[in-house]
């Protein structure tokens, strides 16, 4: 094949094709159930992520509609539900801080282009690299910052730090009654709502029940409490932000960011979807180019930038969903409810809001995944909790990045210690001079973290004429390996002690050429395919001497 047919080949996998929708004519039927179902559950959620983050309710219901839609028709999972999520309202609740809601359309652009070109530079499976720990730690400070982000909106008060647990205390210390009793009263009832709900069936619609409870008490009682406001009955118009280059190099740090978080999010939801059950393997890379393009038209119409949200997957593939129809009918049923029933939504408290996203945190907590990482190995429950905490004291990517460092410390101080040298007796019946003669096995991995200490041993030895090093057992050999090998043979060479190497491997050969552990051989007899021939060439060393090639 042609390169040019390659590149065509390649670009045709990134975008949509008949082929996603093979399963429709079967399962059309599941698939629309499945959306409506997932609609009832995001509308909630949408409003609630959308105030949480200080864009208000309307950017949310935009962003589960537009990016909903155009993250399922692009998107490489089958039955991902994308649209606003805690992990992004994390993020942004700072930004939009200090910059104000005027500068998010701006963010979700380059962020979506960032996403998108990393989905076109193949670079979706590198979330392969995120150790379990990691996730889960980054999971578990989500679901805290999520929690402790609804204080305020729970007492009915507000608080002035962008740290969330700075932020609830200020908030507790400044709210005042009666207003704060009404609103946990709300808080209350969608709470004890939503228990009771998951108890009837895992599908019950209990967020959206529970805010139609919470808003007609505040309505029918005329609780003094606060409520989402005015909503528009539509779409806004698409608007394309200002590219003013002052503005691109303020935002773009925060832009790298939100694109790193919608990149993570959205691969973990798709690679979880694709074992909740068989609707085919998901495109990583896909993925990315679909998200890349969600978060860019949700900016356009005036959302904000959105990822994939493994919950309200979950919920349609449990409901049936097999086909990106599912997500696409969850965008258009919240349209529709946009269209004909802003009025309504509008009255509804913003404390039954809150009170959905702290149950909606609890529940991303694990009980029994956090036990299972804290009694793995001591290494995991470090990942783990440092992940955890520095996700809610200090910043979401930080977190994950410290968290990938820690993991692969103590990864490769893991793999240091399957690295080994061997000293072996010789084969065969023993000889006169065999005791001036040292074979060392060299096993495991001979890499930066280990060479050193590994090799000591023979470094250190006394007593002998001939060094045979065997390695054939080697599994991983880098460039400081082969370095530090070299090294050892200069230096036993320079000793007068003869090195013969048996059996490099083929896939190191190349790395012992260009680093020199051949050449720094006294003389290319000195390598050897087998042990028998160089435990003989070392016997006639010691019986003739040293300058015996």
């Amino acid at each position: 094949m042609s390169t040019s047919a390659r590149s065509r080949s390649a670009v045709r996998s990134l975008l949509p094709s008949p082929a996603d929708y093979r399963e429709l004519p079967r399962s059309w039927k599941g698939d629309l159930l499945a959306g409506v179902t997932v609609g009832i559950v995001a509308l909630p959620l949408a409003l609630a992520f959308g105030v949480s983050s200080g864009a208000g309710a309307e950017s949310g219901l935009v962003t589960a509609i537009i990016a909903g839609v155009v993250a399922a028709v692009f998107g490489g999972s089958n039955v991902q539900v994308s649209g606003p999520t805690g992990a992004m309202v994390v993020v942004l609740a700072p930004i939009i801080a200090a910059h104000g809601t005027g500068a998010l359309a701006l963010i979700c652009v380059l962020a979506g282009l960032i996403v998108l070109t990393a989905g076109a530079l193949r670079l979706g499976r590198t979330i392969s690299y995120i150790p379990w720990p990691v996730i889960e730690g980054f999971t578990l400070g989500i679901a805290v910052i999520i929690f402790l982000q609804q204080v305020p909106t729970a007492t009915g008060s507000h608080g002035h730090s962008t740290n969330a647990a700075v932020a609830a205390v200020e908030t507790l210390l400044a709210a005042q009654w009666p207003k704060i009793g009404w609103s946990l009263l709300l808080v209350a009832i969608v709470v004890v709502v939503m228990l009771v709900s998951l108890r009837i069936h895992p599908r019950f619609p209990g967020s959206l029940v529970a805010i139609v409870i919470a808003a007609l008490v505040a309505a029918l009682f005329g609780l003094p409490v606060d409520t989402i406001g005015r909503l528009p009955a539509g779409l806004p118009a698409p608007v394309l932000p200002s590219f003013d280059p002052g503005a691109i190099a303020t935002l773009l740090g925060s832009a790298v960011a939100v694109a790193a978080l919608a990149a993570i999010e959205s691969l973990l939801s798709a690679r979880v979807a694709s074992t909740l059950a068989d609707t085919g393997p998901y495109d990583a890379d896909r993925e990315l180019v679909g998200q890349g393009l969600a978060s860019i038209a949700a900016g356009l119409f005036g959302g904000m930038p959105a990822t994939g949200a493994i919950a309200r997957t979950a919920v349609g593939v449990r409901a049936g969903a097999r086909t990106r129809v599912t997500a696409i009918t969850h965008g258009l049923l919240l349209l529709v409810i946009v269209l004909v029933g802003s009025a309504v939504v509008s009255r509804v408290p913003l404390a039954a809001l809150a009170g959905v996203l702290m149950v909606t945190a609890s529940r991303m907590i694990a009980l029994r995944t956090v036990r299972t990482i804290l009694g793995a190995s001591r290494a995991d429950a470090v990942v783990f909790c440092l992940t955890a905490i520095v996700t809610v004291s200090v910043d979401l990517i930080y977190a994950v990045l410290i968290g990938l460092l820690v993991a692969g410390f103590f990864a490769l101080r893991q793999l240091a210690r399957t690295s080994g040298v061997h000293r072996e007796e010789l084969p065969g019946a023993a000889q006169p001079g065999d005791e001036r003669i040292a074979v060392f096995r060299l096993e495991g991995a001979l890499f930066f973290g280990a060479a050193e200490r590994t090799l000591e041993r023979v470094a250190a030895l006394r007593d002998v004429e001939v060094v045979i090093l065997r390695m054939s057992q080697l599994q991983l050999l880098d460039a400081t390996g082969a370095q530090v090998v070299t090294e050892l043979i200069a230096s036993l060479e320079r000793r007068g002690i003869t090195v013969l190497v048996k059996g490099i491997r083929p896939d190191h050969r190349e790395i012992a050429e260009r680093v020199g552990v051949i050449s720094s051989l006294r003389h290319q007899n000195h390598l050897f395919d087998d042990l028998g021939s160089a435990v003989a060439h070392a016997r006639s060393h010691v019986v003739r001497g040293p300058w015996v090639r």
